[in-house]
């Protein structure tokens, strides 16, 4: 087992490599200058080129994308603000920490209702529940996030004056977004959930299990659903995964200060060492949500622990 989880965490290596590379490369050649953006139309060249020179932005590829690598293995410092003039490792932290709870709550809400949907609908296949469960899960699945953050906005907060159309610091103000995420979420796993089951529930050891008498919902609930739950725990973790990175509009739409916001101000200032550490920080967390994923793979298929157990590769 401690194999497993070692080589999985060494797999993370050259992936965050890769994501620094590829950022810094895309902001690299990125049209723009952010020392003109923050200087203004009225800075003059010298005042320009002297704020560049400071930044080091004139240095050639190697030598900026070197100094980068050393700043965040060696320094442990993500870097600073061209905006602020801070250290931007405790704002991108606190962010973080925002985006987080949204996509956890988003996550909750998407496998409560996504796997109620798709197991009735595989039980109760061919008949209306089926049916029914589908077209919701795919109505929800093809919603585009921000359209339905505006839609509840509009619903919840104007007409109806329940909950608050944006801001953060309460469970109110965290309910509508998480909702908005977790609609298309919960129609992709409704689909997965529902695909699994069917596979599962025609397997002969199930046939078997209700042969013998056992309860009907112990039959879906403990045996069929626990083998099914290998693909859930996959789609699972990759919305996860996806809502971390992928909040940027919804908390644009409810003004939520989490990272996607901050991303997106950093993007229209040019201020490149944001950009950079808000994507890291994306990665990283994509990183571990996969490898929490790795382990509970080895939970739930006795199979790969076995193999490790005799001294197998997975």
């Amino acid at each position: 087992m401690g194999k497993y989880i070692l080589k999985r965490i060494m797999m993370m290596i050259p992936v965050l490599l890769g994501v620094t590379l590829l950022i810094f490369t895309l902001l690299y050649f990125a049209e723009g200058d952010p020392a003109r953006n923050l200087l203004g139309a009225d800075a003059t060249e010298e005042e320009v080129q002297e704020l560049r020179d400071e930044w080091g932005l004139d240095d050639p590829f190697l030598v900026r994308y070197g100094r980068y690598l050393k700043q965040l293995i060696i320094d442990h410092d993500l870097g600073t603000s061209y905006v602020t003039k801070q250290d931007i490792s405790s704002e991108i932290f606190s962010r973080f920490q925002v985006t987080v709870v949204v996509a956890l709550e988003s996550v909750f809400l998407a496998l409560i209702f996504g796997t109620i949907l798709g197991v009735v609908a595989a039980v109760r296949q061919n008949t209306w529940l089926d049916n029914t469960s589908m077209v919701v899960a795919l109505i929800g699945a093809s919603m585009p996030g921000f359209w339905v953050g505006l839609v509840l906005s509009i619903l919840f907060a104007l007409t109806l004056h329940w909950l608050p159309a944006s801001g953060w610091g309460t469970f109110q103000q965290t309910i509508l977004p998480s909702v908005s995420l977790a609609l298309a979420s919960a129609g992709t796993l409704a689909r997965q959930t529902r695909s699994s089951m069917l596979e599962v529930i025609r397997q002969d050891y199930i046939v078997t299990a209700k042969a013998k008498g056992i309860s009907r919902f112990k039959v879906i609930y403990v045996h069929a659903l626990r083998n099914a739950l290998i693909p859930i725990v996959t789609s699972a973790g990759m919305q996860l995964s996806w809502l971390i990175g992928g909040t940027v509009v919804t908390e644009t739409v409810f003004s939520v200060p989490g990272l996607g916001m901050y991303m997106v101000t950093a993007i229209n200032q040019r201020d490149y060492p944001v950009i950079q550490g808000s994507v890291l920080y994306m990665a990283f967390a994509f990183s571990i949500v996969m490898l929490l994923v790795d382990i509970l793979y080895a939970f739930i298929d006795p199979r790969i622990r076995a193999k490790y157990k005799s001294g197998k590769k997975a």
